[in-house]
């Protein structure tokens, strides 16, 4: 489903070492209402000095390109600058390796370029709002390792929030990527109703942001497949 105009004015900044992919994804984005800067990187000069002229974003979407430990250090750069900003990095393809270290270090969208052209702009929206755009099968496995770390082990520890009917509908929306608007629409709500449910969620959860809440509802999701088996 295609929402141009979801997030209002988000500024969204393109970085690439490729002018293909900038003026590619220029012309994609710009259809959205989002205000688009592309930034091209020079394969001259060191990374993490380019980062730190990078403009102030709300949402970053970067080329992943090779070596790998260049994006690494892109994105380590761009979150000391700017902690509060929302990553996408895009790629060829993905995998454990490729993936896990990025979403360790805080990006919170992985998306291959052959999904990009149809789905980019709802990924943007989902990430912007707080959650993640990552495949389904690869998040799970991600939340099992962060589980077992010292974050991990402080979110797994709280006890399994008592829910009601239309909050847990609402948790397995957030699990499938949609947005305020699109839950609101899925459930016959109003999207004022969804924001409150989801407030009331993050408060009987303890958390503040809805990618913990989704980390909590894997694990969850987890805990009560052992308890059945």
């Amino acid at each position: 489903m295609h929402r141009s105009g979801a997030v209002r004015a988000t500024r969204v900044c393109l970085v690439s070492s490729h002018p293909y992919f900038l003026t590619q994804f220029q012309d994609l984005l710009g259809k959205t209402g989002h205000h688009i800067e592309a930034k091209r990187l020079e394969a001259t000069v060191p990374v993490a000095e380019q980062a730190l002229h990078l403009p102030r974003a709300t949402l970053y979407v970067l080329d992943s390109y090779s070596p790998r430990q260049l994006t690494s250090v892109l994105v380590s750069n761009l979150l000391e600058r700017f902690p509060k900003a929302n990553l996408i990095v895009l790629a060829e393809s993905f995998s454990e390796t490729t993936a896990f270290p990025l979403l360790q270090l805080g990006v919170k969208g992985i998306l291959q370029y052959a999904e990009a052209a149809a789905q980019l702009p709802r990924a943007m929206q989902s990430v912007a709002n707080g959650g993640y755009w990552v495949p389904r099968t690869l998040l799970s496995r991600f939340v099992e390792t962060i589980l077992t770390g010292d974050r991990g082990r402080h979110l797994a520890v709280r006890r399994i929030a008592d829910v009601s009917k239309r909050e847990q509908e609402i948790l397995d929306a957030l699990l499938e990527n949609l947005s305020n608007k699109e839950i609101a629409t899925k459930l016959n709500i109003s999207e004022r109703t969804v924001k409150f449910h989801v407030s009331n969620l993050l408060s009987k959860y303890g958390v503040q942001r809805r990618a913990d809440l989704i980390v909590l509802s894997f694990h969850n999701q987890k805990v009560v497949s052992k308890s059945v088996q």
